[in-house]
Order: structure tokens, then C-alpha cells, then sequence
């Protein structure tokens, strides 16, 4: 998984440490499987599974909390059914941080010293904090795909065409409602390959640029998206983490570049183009 990688690659290089991995619970099981390495020299724990509550990371699955020992192989705070691999790998100090999203554990990440030696409060909370990406990560990810399904249904279901008159028709102002919240989402994603994702995924809402040429920047889409949802100014700017000033000036470009006048206008104007749902 992509966002557990990334989240490998940010803790080595906050802490350290020489050695991360990590995987993600299996779905309905209480197993977890090592599928992302970084830092190792052998592949001793490539596609080790994790039974809860045994070993280190599995003791963090069980208790939902990061855990930490500083010699593995003699330490009497877990069991120890995965010593072979963790000894090929020559591991020492480790730390285990559970991945939990709503209330349940979804994945592990590890970070090692070959050395015996105590890992401080520094390295245990940037291994939290990178915990918590992929935390924020999976729900962002959970949260596109539930509203893309929603509004897939809507649109391919029957008699959900898009109203051509007025575009009032309770169907669509759900998929319009969906591509609302997916943009609003987008500025909370730090990672730039995620947020890419969510803006394409957006633009399958709409019908896709026209031949006007208007073409309108992220930003100012984000503004006028919530517009069209019947939003003011400061509820906009709360929603895209913005000042009123700057949601003021988004939208004062997305008319000029548009030729309108007033906000309902404007989203017209953008919704003819293609632009908006």
C-alpha cells in the first residue's frame, strides 16, 4: 500500500532509524501481514503474518497502543513466535504503532535499531505521527469512495439522468452534493499523489470541460463548489481551511474569468462550461 510506504519513508528519515516496515490488518481477521519494507536487509519479514497478541506488533493490535521493546529477542513483555525472522533481519530495539481508524486497528507500522539500546521519546512520536498519516490517509480514501459510489448510483441509476432544464432534480443535487464534499476534502491531504487522486476523482462528477476554453484553478473551483451548495463566504473559507478575503478573491476571478456578475451567475456560467456538477 502506497501510504504505508510513505509513511516508512517519513519515519526513517524523522528519526533515524535504520529500519521501518509495516502492513495492514487483514480484512474480518485478527491477523496482520507485513507487506512494506524499508531500511532491511533480507526479506526474513517480507509477508510475515501477525496473529493479535502475539509478538510485538501483535501485542499493538490487541491493545490498540504503541509498543516498544529494547532487546527483542529477550524481552518479557511478548511472546516470542516470530524470533527467526526478526533475528535474520539482526533487530534489536523496536517500536510498533497500531494504525487505527474508527475505533479499529486497520495496521502496524514498525521502526528498528540493530543495537540495544532505549528508543526515546523523539523516535516514539514520530513514529505516532506517522501513524496517524496513514490514519488520516484510509479515511480520506474511505470517505471518496463511499461518496463516488453514492453518486455513481445516482447517475447510473434509472431516471436519474441529469435534469437539462433547471438541474434541480433531487438525484443530481446529490451527485452535486458529493462533489462538494470531495473537494472540500481535498486541501486536509498532505500527500500530493492522494489529493491528485481525489481532484480526478472529482472531475468524473462533472461532464468535463467544454469547448468555451474557460478554464478555472483548483482553488477557485474549491471556492465555487460550496458556493453552489448554498455556503456563505465564511462558511466556505471554514470548510477550505481559507480567510473570507481569500474565498472573496477566489471568487472574484472565477467571474471574471467566466464574464458574470453575481455568485448564482457564476455558478451557472461554470456548470454550462462543464466545470461544476
Amino acid at each position: 500500500m502506497v501510504e504505508i510506504g510513505s509513511a516508512l519513508v517519513r519515519l526513517r528519515r524523522s528519526t533515524g532509524l535504520p529500519v521501518a516496515f509495516g502492513g495492514l490488518v487483514e480484512s474480518g481477521g485478527p491477523r496482520m501481514r507485513i507487506s512494506e519494507l524499508n531500511g532491511t536487509a533480507t526479506d526474513s519479514l517480507r509477508r510475515l503474518t501477525v496473529t493479535a497478541g502475539n509478538g510485538l506488533g501483535g501485542k499493538a493490535v490487541a491493545l490498540a497502543r504503541p509498543c516498544a521493546v529494547t532487546d527483542y529477542s529477550a524481552s518479557r513483555q511478548i511472546t516470542h513466535e516470530y524470533d527467526a525472522a526478526v533475528a535474520l533481519e539482526g533487530l534489536c530495539s523496536v517500536v510498533a504503532v497500531p494504525v487505527v481508524v474508527r475505533r479499529r486497528v486497520r495496521g502496524v507500522l514498525y521502526g528498528a535499531l540493530r543495537t540495544v539500546q532505549p528508543l526515546g521519546d523523539r523516535t516514539l512520536t514520530a513514529a505516532v505521527e506517522a501513524a496517524r498519516d496513514v490514519e488520516q490517509a484510509l479515511v480520506v480514501r474511505e470517505e471518496v469512495s463511499g461518496l463516488l459510489a453514492a453518486a455513481g448510483s445516482v447517475r447510473a441509476g434509472p431516471g436519474a439522468e441529469r435534469p437539462a432544464a433547471d438541474g434541480r432534480g433531487a438525484a443530481w443535487e446529490q451527485v452535486r452534493e458529493a462533489h462538494t464534499a470531495l473537494r472540500a476534502l481535498a486541501p486536509r491531504i498532505a500527500d500530493p499523489a492522494l489529493r491528485a487522486e481525489l481532484l480526478a476523482a472529482c472531475g468524473l462528477l462533472t461532464d468535463g470541460p467544454r469547448s468555451s476554453g474557460v478554464q478555472l484553478a483548483p482553488r477557485e473551483l474549491d471556492v465555487l463548489a460550496c458556493v453552489a451548495a448554498g455556503a456563505t463566504n465564511a462558511v466556505t473559507a471554514e470548510r477550505l481551511g481559507l480567510r473570507a478575503e481569500t474565498v472573496k478573491g477566489y471568487l472574484r476571478s472565477a467571474m471574471r474569468k467566466l464574464g458574470t456578475h453575481t455568485r448564482g451567475e457564476t455558478v451557472a456560467a461554470a456548470r454550462r462550461a462543464g466545470l461544476l456538477p
